[in-house]
This record gives structure tokens, sequence and C-alpha cells, in this order.
């Protein structure tokens, strides 16, 4: 048995509670396969925000498809559930969520990888019956108490409690990890995985203390020697930035922490002086986004990252890490427990 098995790894299928975020709108095939190859549960990501439908749908399926082929160990989808003015689900995200339904049902071995859907950005209220009707176990990430008590009320099997400080598209109202994840876990039964700030097996004991039942992390898997999906300039960019490097821009779907650079300075000149209609703007931000992860352009692309990445200062290898963080916690734990006890 896992030094860490709980009741989200049971459901999860996976060894240790330690899960790869969703680091869209790339890919993340081999971040993926190597953390679930580690015990952990990796996350295929969605391959763009504005690509249109069918492509998306198609691309989606590729990256699933080549990740079952890396390991034959559980792993996750992540699917931003976009709206427009209106309310209305985007079209690509609607896509999205079909396309991971259907590679399920598609291949029996397929079934018994493709574990989990993630959703983020938006409820997916609507979708809840096509996603618990597929037998898939569905996480959904949200920034305030309230979102998870809708959560849970919806039907979701996990809720993933992301702090302010974590990197990507964060929240409109800011409430930071150790706040919120005590409270979303007093307010929900089902498992609660902490996001935002985790990165060695220090922060995963302090998680599983805030009654949380694992963390996901996305900046961290960045610097490892198994990314190769993006290229080194990223990585290093990570490895360099240190406290107060970060910025809250405008993303796609709402605010998104990055680091400081030139792409930042632009998109906020082009949001106040209103230079680009509004789905020009969300092409620009997709394309800033892929452009900085696939060709290295972390100046004039968007670099999003978390707070986490000025406590990162090395390259590391998945296969050694996420046990060695799941071992770090379990001793901590074993520690304080220990010192704990009443002298006899």
């Amino acid at each position: 048995m896992s030094v860490l098995a709980n009741r989200l790894t049971e459901l999860l299928g996976v060894e240790y509670p330690i899960i790869q975020e969703g680091m869209g709108p790339y890919q993340t095939d081999q971040i993926a396969a190597a953390v679930s190859a580690a015990g952990g549960l990796g996350t295929v990501s969605m391959p763009g925000m504005t690509k249109e439908p069918e492509v998306g749908a198609r691309l989606l399926r590729e990256h699933i498809d080549n990740v079952a082929s890396l390991t034959d160990r559980p792993f996750a989808v992540n699917v931003p559930v976009g709206r427009d003015s209106t309310g209305k689900v985007l079209p690509v995200s609607e896509a999205y969520i079909q396309a991971v339904v259907d590679a399920r049902a598609s291949d029996p071995a397929l079934e018994r990888q493709l574990r989990v859907l993630t959703t983020s950005a938006g409820f997916p209220g609507e979708f809840r019956p096509l996603i618990s009707g597929s037998g898939l176990v569905h996480m959904h990430k949200v920034g305030a108490t309230a979102h998870a008590r809708k959560a849970e009320l919806a039907g979701v099997d996990v809720v993933i409690a992301s702090g302010y400080e974590m990197g990507g598209h964060t929240h409109a109202k800011p409430v930071h990890t150790f706040v919120l994840v005590p409270n979303v876990t007093e307010a929900v039964s089902v498992p609660v995985v902490l996001s935002g700030g985790a990165r060695d097996g220090r922060t995963l004991a302090a998680a599983l203390a805030l009654g949380a039942s694992g963390v996901a992390m996305g900046t961290r898997f960045i610097a490892t020697e198994d990314n190769t999906d993006w290229h080194p300039a990223y990585t290093e960019r990570i490895l360099a930035a240190g406290e107060g490097d970060d910025a809250v821009a405008p993303g796609v779907y709402g605010p998104a922490r990055v680091l400081r650079n030139a792409a930042v300075d632009r998109l906020q000149r082009m949001v106040e002086n209103d230079e680009l209609s509004p789905d020009e703007l969300t092409r620009w931000k997709d394309e800033a986004l892929i452009r900085a992860q696939s060709v290295g352009d972390v100046d004039g692309g968007l670099v999003p990252a978390g707070q986490v990445c000025s406590g990162i200062s090395e390259v590391v290898r998945i296969a050694e890490f996420v046990p060695n963080m799941a071992n770090e916690a379990a001793a901590i734990l074993r520690d304080l427990a220990g010192a704990a006890e009443p002298a006899r």
C-alpha cells in the first residue's frame, strides 16, 4: 500500500495523491505520461482555446491516444468550460468534453486508463449527465467555497480548491490557498485537492494537514527532465523567476497569473486602448500562450506560472520526484505525530 493511500488515491486508481494540473493551451503528453507512470495522475491538456471545434476535438483525441501509448496507468483530461457573453458554453469547450467521453467509450483499453475529466474556468452543470453517464470521475476546480458547494450539489466527485497564487487562470475574487482549502474541506464531503503553492513533500504534508486529500501542481512539473513538450526556454524562465516577478493579467476566461514580460505590457495596453475586438483579443492571447510554450518566446509570449516558481530552483526527474515527494510528506507527518505525543 502507498505511504499516503486515501480515498482520493482509491477513487483515481493511483498510488500517490499527486496530480499534474491541466497546463494548456498546448500539450503536456510527455509530462502527463511521466506523472502517471510515477504513481500520480497525469493530465492531458486541451490543445487550444480558439480552434475550430472539430479541429480541437481531433487534436485532443490525438493527445489522449499518445498518452495512452506512453503509459499503462490512469490519466486525466482537463477541459476549461468557457462561456460567451450570454452565458452559453463555447462550442470548442463542448467539443472537447464530448471528445473525452467519446474516446473513453471507443476503446475498452482506453476506458481503463482514461479515468478522470477535470473541468475548470466555468461551472459544468449542463454536462453533468453526460460526464456521470460516461463513467468518468469528475473533478472540478473552484476558487470559492460557494462554488465548491455548488459543484458537490451537482454531483462532482472531487473538488480542486485553487488558491489565488496558482499559475494560469485564477479568480476574480482573490482567496489564497491557506484560507480557501480549510474553508472548502469544512464545507463539502467529497475529496478536496489543493492547488496553488504546492511543490514538495512539505507542501503536500501541509495540504493534508489542512484537510485536503492531495495536491495538484502545474508549475513544478514544467521544470522537469520529462518536459520535452515545451521549449527549454520556458523552464529556464521558471527557474530564474523570483518573488514579485509574477503579475495577474487578463486571460482568456478571466484573470490569469503570468510572469512579467513585454507581452504582458502589450496586453495591458491593448486592453486599455481597446485596440482589438473581443474575438481578436482572445485569439491573440491564445497564440501568445502557445508561442511561449512551443517555441520558447518567453518575452513576446505569455508565460503562465504560479508564485511557487520563486521556490523552484532545479530541474527534477518525475519518476524520482513523485514518490520522493510522497515519502517526504509521510515522514514529516510521522515526525509531527511523534512530537505531539505526550511524554511518558
